[in-house]
């Protein structure tokens, strides 16, 4: 079955089971049972909150969308789109805007620094799953810049840049949340506020849910250049993970530079690991040459493996990094924020426009949370652990385990709907 062949909320099997087992282990259900202000509220207006937005705003319901920032912020820590998130957002024209704008790589590879390439995997042998098969390279940044251009011309939108959420309180009447905004207290009221505002969700605090998990002990790098690696590396394609036990890194390709992950020195401060002089080092280690890189972005974040412990609180719910963290090898945190919001806006829509009751926004955690633990985190962790093993056995053992996998048709089939999160989606009942 094709993986655009999305199942419906009422009726899927997967569905109505997770929402049972849901219901017994909670032992409560959480309704919104009446609309008093005919808005939706979106905390956040990055990638995920914007999409969320446009999705309801397109769908003929009345948002309100809260940005702390005053425009579009140039960020390149996500770039990657995998197949069902182009497929979910085809009808939306999200996803040819994506492809015009972006970078089809239809293949990947895992590389171990001294020996080269390891393993190869062709995402085109997911054809008959998908009518994406390949890795969309694109910054986060030109989305979000897409779908605020489309905001123009869209009704029934009110957009509040420049304002920071504050305060939130909900009762049976709807919900109000407070923000700043020029040193001024402001007040907007809604029947429900999806909460996109990051890692750092304000909203997430408000509400008083717990952000389970742990913290890296390193910082990340992130370096752009527009130096040709491939002009360089022959066999090299444009996503590459390269295992090293002391310096691994992510080197991939998007339309107009190469962008490098790898962990900071922990003995350099983060000002000095940022410094010209040690990403300048970074890049030599990868591959020497006589010049200098010319080194156009550069940026250091920690990062986290971090689930929330519940998604919602009455009429307030949690999406994207709001409500899980991960490290950046796999390329999913931001595609798992999007399918957040495509699950979340889905049943929004329904229940708003009277195709359901309100019964059916209770299947959004049941539907997304486990995702972000059996599939998100686990595929996540398990890719660092394999670039930086230290073990020389099990270092071995695992490279040879990936060359395996790459080489069996059947295993390497798996892995890549794995990778490309195809089976999370469909073991949730989000795709066919």
């Amino acid at each position: 079955m094709c993986v655009t062949q999305r199942r419906q909320f009422h009726g899927a099997d997967v569905f109505q089971r997770l929402y049972a087992q849901h219901r017994q282990a909670a032992g409560t259900e959480h309704h919104v049972v009446k609309r008093t202000h005919d808005r939706v509220i979106v905390a956040g207006g990055g990638p995920v909150g914007a999409v969320a937005t446009f999705l309801l705003a397109r769908a003929g319901i009345p948002v309100t969308m809260i940005e702390r920032e005053t425009g579009v912020v140039p960020d390149y820590r996500a770039s990657t789109f995998h197949p069902p998130t182009l497929d979910l957002l085809e009808a939306s024209g999200i996803s040819a805007a994506l492809v015009e704008m972006g970078l089809i790589c239809p293949t990947m590879q895992i590389r171990d620094r001294r020996a080269g390439r390891v393993a190869e995997f062709d995402l085109s042998i997911l054809k008959n799953d998908t009518p994406h098969p390949y890795r969309l390279q694109c910054e986060q940044f030109k989305l979000v810049g897409w779908v605020y251009r489309q905001f123009q011309s869209m009704s029934g939108l009110d957009l509040r840049f420049g304002h920071t959420v504050v305060d939130a309180q909900q009762d049976d009447e709807g919900v109000t949340i407070d923000a700043e905004h020029d040193g001024e207290r402001v007040r907007i009221a809604g029947d429900v506020v999806i909460a996109c505002d990051g890692g750092r969700s304000i909203v997430r605090k408000l509400i008083d849910v717990p952000f389970e998990g742990f913290t890296y002990p390193e910082y990340f790098l992130v370096a752009g250049t527009r130096f040709d690696f491939r002009a360089h590396m022959p066999d090299l394609c444009s996503v590459n993970y390269t295992a090293d036990p002391d310096a691994w890194f992510l080197l991939l390709q998007i339309p107009d530079m190469w962008r490098v992950i790898l962990p900071a020195d922990e003995k350099l401060s983060p000002d000095d690991a940022v410094s010209e002089a040690s990403l300048q080092a970074s890049l030599q280690n990868i591959l020497p040459r006589d010049e200098p890189y010319d080194i156009i972005v550069r940026a250091i974040y920690r990062v986290h493996q971090r689930v929330a412990e519940h998604y919602r609180r009455g009429r307030i719910f949690l999406a994207g990094d709001a409500a899980h963290l991960n490290n950046p090898l796999g390329g999913m945190g931001l595609n798992g924020g999007l399918h957040d919001v495509i699950s979340l806006t889905d049943r929004l829509i329904a229940w708003w426009h009277g195709k359901a009751d309100a019964t059916i926004l209770d299947g959004y955690e049941v539907q997304r949370r486990p995702e972000a633990i059996n599939a998100i985190h686990a595929i996540t962790a398990r890719n660092k652990r394999l670039l930086e093993e230290r073990d020389l056995e099990i270092r071995a053992r695992n490279l040879d385990d990936i060359k395996r996998t790459a080489a069996d048709p059947v295993l390497s089939y798996q892995y890549l709907l794995d990778a490309a999160m195809i089976s999370s989606l469909r073991r949730s009942g989000m795709i066919g």
